[in-house]
């Protein structure tokens, strides 16, 4: 098992060598318009760029949140069960 955990992991890795951070239409649509004084457009991008790293976070949390709950109610009951005998 370990080894296929392994293989996956260098595979991505090494899948992921030429990546590149933003396309070359974006990066130069930003830069036009903010030297052109219009830092408006890039500010723009900046939030939906947040926005966007946001959303796994949050999901994240909410999952772990409704986990966590049903764990402890589930606990719950175990316990409550074996003190009732």
């Amino acid at each position: 098992m370990k080894k296929a955990v392994l293989l996956f992991l260098s595979l991505v890795i090494s899948a992921t060598g030429n990546v590149s951070a933003q396309c070359a239409m974006c990066r130069s649509t930003l830069e036009n318009n903010y030297s052109n004084g219009d830092p408006g457009i890039a500010a723009g991008i900046n939030t939906g760029i947040l926005y966007l790293l946001s959303m796994p976070y949050l999901a994240v949390l909410i999952i772990g949140y409704l986990w966590y709950k049903t764990s402890k109610n589930a606990s719950k009951k175990l316990s409550d069960g074996i003190a009732s005998r």
